[in-house]
């Protein structure tokens, strides 16, 4: 739906544990626009959420999608996760037929730049990933964790990171929940051939395990809570005010943070996390290094990006092909509509895709020359 909005030729979508962006080729003022509308009508978004986007155009979203790729922007400087999940997301876009020429361009020289980066300076040969910061966290609260109960709830990729975490420490004593079983049984058979410690324990009976639990570490996908404060209520009689540590590597978080309220709780997220691992860019060995190879890169890149680029009459014949778009549409509402909503929406897309098509037919037969204000990439997250 997002790759046929207005002012949008080539979109990629992807998250991680801390961020979703939008990376799109178009034009920066509707691509933006149509992104915002999108969220607005399918999620919901209010009016004061938006201060939570950024946006970044042309040298400075180049700069940032070599940053997120090489790990530099991520919590856990240099981490390894964040350039399968960047390849991940460009997969699926690419089967979905909404990348081409320029954003294919784009990732590909960024995944080249995180290999430069990762080759030429110390960055990621001693990072430290959420799972294992969370971990370290615990063992140095408790100064061991081996002795003590833990539950490990969610057993997707930020899960799995967690239990080798865990493994490395020593725990003796892992109880994985999860809402399906027998993705919780797989995790622990990974485990099985290096400890006996992992076990999965039934998600019906989750609730006598978290009481009995010193350390819990939730690490689920689901869109709530999955402790509230109603449930730590529910904990806290049982456990009668021992020391109980909950790390939340969820986002959306899975654990209320007024469970922090309740007498020996601890809790901490991510951007407690965030606090307490490495310094980030700037200040970490090889981080300056990293990011004059990045800024060099952007210069060079931005100009070969733009070399043969669409000319300034294919630009123009796309933008009023646009406008003819919008007023033909206002018409067709006024004479025929209102729509329902579902409809209204359905009538738009298929008319933007038609003049995008169109748009895109001629530009390949129109070879103009090269316009330095062509579109440009937008990155926008929250």
């Amino acid at each position: 739906m997002l790759s046929q909005g207005e002012g949008i030729e080539e979109v990629l979508v992807f998250s991680t544990c801390n961020r979703t962006e939008f990376v799109v080729w178009g034009d920066a003022t509707l691509a933006v626009n149509s992104i915002l509308r999108l969220l607005t009508a399918e999620y919901d978004l209010k009016l004061r959420e938006w201060n939570s986007f950024y946006r970044l155009l042309d040298e400075q979203a180049l700069a940032h999608a070599f940053r997120v790729s090489g790990g530099l922007d991520s919590m856990c400087i240099g981490e390894d996760h964040i350039a399968r999940q960047v390849g991940l997301a460009w997969q699926q876009a690419r089967n979905a037929g909404c990348t081409g020429r320029f954003l294919d361009t784009i990732l590909r020289k960024a995944l080249s730049v995180r290999r430069r980066v990762r080759k030429e300076t110390p960055i990621g040969s001693h990072f430290i990933s959420a799972p294992y910061a969370a971990v370290q966290l615990a063992d140095q609260i408790f100064g061991s964790i081996a002795a003590k109960n833990v539950v490990l709830l969610g057993s997707g990729r930020m899960g799995e990171a967690a239990a080798e975490a865990l493994l490395t420490r020593g725990a003796q004593s892992v109880c994985v929940i999860n809402r399906t079983e027998s993705t919780a049984q797989k995790l622990v058979h990974k485990t099985s051939a290096q400890t006996p410690a992992f076990r999965t324990c039934a998600f019906e009976e989750r609730w006598k395990h978290l009481a009995e639990a010193d350390l819990i570490i939730s690490a689920t996908a689901g869109p709530q809570f999955v402790i509230t404060a109603e449930h730590m209520e529910r904990l806290a009689i049982e456990r009668k005010g021992r020391r109980q540590v909950l790390i939340d590597l969820a986002l959306p978080r899975d654990i209320d943070p007024a469970v922090r309220e309740f007498e020996g709780v601890l809790l901490y997220d991510l951007e407690d996390l965030e606090r307490a691992v490495e310094p980030r860019i700037g200040t970490r060995a090889g981080g300056e290094e990293a990011e004059k190879i990045v800024l060099a890169e952007v210069q060079g890149f931005r100009k070969q990006l733009m070399a043969g680029g669409p000319g300034p009459e294919v630009t123009a014949l796309r933008l009023r092909l646009d406008e003819i778009c919008r007023q033909e549409l206002d018409s067709f509402r006024l004479e025929q509509g209102p729509f329902p909503k579902d409809q209204d929406r359905l009538i738009a897309a298929v008319s933007t895709r038609i003049t995008h098509k169109i748009a895109g037919s001629l530009a390949r037969e129109l070879k103009g020359p090269q316009d330095p204000r062509a579109p440009r990439r937008v990155s926008a997250g929250f």
